[in-house]
C-alpha cells in the first residue's frame, strides 16, 4: 500500500516509498495546443524545482525535425508514432519530472493507460477562442491549428479522452501561468 510523503512542494499520496519500492512523482499535463502546457510547466518548474520537458522538445531532438513538418512531410500517423516514442521516452526520466505531453497522446488507448499509471494527469482546459488567441497566427504548428472549426471539433472530441484520464482538471481561461501552477500545486497537496 502506498504511503505519502513530501517532495519538494507538495504532499503526493502514493508518492514515496511502497511495498515494491520507491514510486514515481510525476505531473502530466495534458490540453491541447494552446492550452498551456508549456508555459504552465515551466512555471510550475520554477516553483517546484521538479524539472520540465516537453514531448516535442524530446520529439526534435529523438528526430531532428519539428512536429509540424514530420506532420507535412509524413502525415498524422506517422507523427503520432514519434509523439508516442517522445512520450515513452519522457515516462523513463527519473522523477520527480513534470511532463508536457502531446495533445493527441489520448487518442491511443495504451496511452491513455500509460498517463493513469504514470503519475498526477492534469487536463489544462480551456475554450477555444482562448485557444485560437493563444495560437495567434499558428507558427510552427499544424496548417489547421488557426482554424475556429476544426479546433473547437477536435476539443469536442478529445474532452472526454482527456476527462477519462485526468486527475486533475483545471481551467486556464482568464488565468495567468502562476495561478494556473499554483492551482496544480494546491491539487497535488490534496490528491
Amino acid at each position: 500500500m502506498p504511503r505519502s510523503r513530501a517532495i519538494g512542494c507538495c504532499i503526493v499520496p502514493g508518492v514515496g516509498v511502497t511495498s515494491d519500492g520507491p514510486a514515481k512523482a510525476r505531473v502530466l499535463l495534458i490540453g491541447m495546443m494552446g492550452a498551456g502546457k508549456t508555459t504552465v510547466g515551466r512555471e510550475l518548474s520554477a516553483r517546484t524545482g521538479w524539472p520540465y520537458v516537453d514531448n516535442d522538445d524530446i520529439l526534435r531532438r529523438q528526430t531532428g525535425r519539428d512536429p509540424a513538418e514530420i506532420r507535412a512531410t509524413e502525415g498524422e500517423d506517422v507523427l503520432h508514432l514519434a509523439e508516442s516514442d517522445a512520450f515513452d521516452e519522457a515516462l523513463g526520466l527519473e522523477p520527480p519530472t513534470i511532463i508536457g505531453v502531446a495533445a493527441a497522446t489520448v487518442l491511443d488507448p495504451a496511452a491513455r493507460e500509460a498517463l493513469r499509471d504514470g503519475g498526477h494527469v492534469v487536463w489544462l482546459r480551456a475554450k477555444p477562442e482562448t485557444l485560437l488567441e493563444r495560437i495567434g497566427s499558428g507558427t510552427g504548428r499544424r496548417e489547421d491549428a488557426t482554424d475556429p472549426e476544426w479546433l473547437t471539433k477536435t476539443a469536442r472530441d478529445r474532452q472526454t479522452l482527456y476527462a477519462s484520464v485526468a486527475s486533475q482538471i483545471v481551467d486556464t481561461d482568464d488565468k495567468t501561468p502562476a495561478e494556473v501552477a499554483e492551482e496544480i500545486r494546491n491539487g497535488l497537496e490534496k490528491a
